[in-house]
């Protein structure tokens, strides 16, 4: 394990064990889903009935939309093998998809996958959720980038902190109900962000998911979080893992 990834479980180690903030949640299964094992999942969203998913790997990498029920794809682009693909989101008819290091982002059309506009990213690039007005994009460390959609131009950045303490390796996102969601790499642990003062409300424990589906590599390790707004349904799943859940959080312990 990474000396990073040990530092970011020791600070959410003692914030857990803090006994006020941030509040912890566990989870309980509701309902599980065939999920492709050899997606390297990246980024996550459901939209209208419609799963869509961002995969990596050079080669590997393509944004789908996915049949939830059967896992199957439904409908595929193939990002060139010089991209590894990241993080995705939808505003409108538009799909954005981040690139890790190859500073490119994607936009496509979302009836029919064709790419009408590129756009580049000085950053890397990790995850993308949308707060209603800007994309926000983390790039692994412990700052969130707020970007305006038109242009791609960061407009503003939060540091992202537990109990006073930078917490980096900020993965996928989400935005759910007025709070960033961000998977942490490497680790079984969701945050929930405020995002005005960067702070985190709460941590989602998800520890013992990943011992309920099959796993396709060493690299399979949680990462992909989808809001259902309209059923207010919860959809977690990781790279390169056999299922996708969907999950109802907890009292810590319950």
């Amino acid at each position: 394990m990474r000396r990073n990834t040990v530092l970011v479980l020791l600070l959410l180690a003692a914030s857990l064990a803090a006994a006020q903030e941030p509040q912890l949640y566990g989870y309980r299964v509701v309902n599980t889903y065939p999920h492709e094992i050899t997606a390297f999942t990246q980024g996550l969203i459901y939209r209208d009935g419609e799963l869509w998913e961002g995969t990596g790997k050079n080669g590997l990498s393509r944004l789908a939309r996915i049949d939830l029920e059967s896992g199957e794809r439904k409908q595929t682009v193939q990002l060139a093998d010089r991209y590894f693909g990241e993080g995705i989101e939808m505003i409108g008819d538009r799909i954005y998809q981040l690139t890790w290091r190859a500073h490119m982002v994607f936009v496509y059309d979302r009836a029919n996958l064709e790419q009408l506009e590129t756009h580049y990213n000085a950053r890397e690039g990790w995850g993308l959720a949308f707060d209603g007005e800007h994309l926000i994009l983390s790039d692994g460390s412990a700052s969130l980038q707020f970007i305006d959609p038109e242009g791609f131009v960061p407009v503003r950045a939060i540091e992202v902190t537990v109990r006073g303490q930078p917490l980096n390796l900020l993965n996928e996102l989400e935005y759910i109900d007025g709070e960033i969601w961000a998977n942490v790499w490497q680790t079984d642990f969701i945050v929930r962000i405020d995002p005005t003062r960067g702070v985190v409300n709460s941590i989602v424990d998800l520890t013992g998911l990943a011992a309920r589906t099959d796993l396709g590599s060493s690299e399979a390790v949680l990462n992909g979080i989808a809001w259902d707004s309209e059923n207010r349904r919860l959809f977690v799943t990781g790279k390169h893992w056999a299922n996708l859940f969907e999950i109802e959080l907890t009292e810590h312990g319950q």
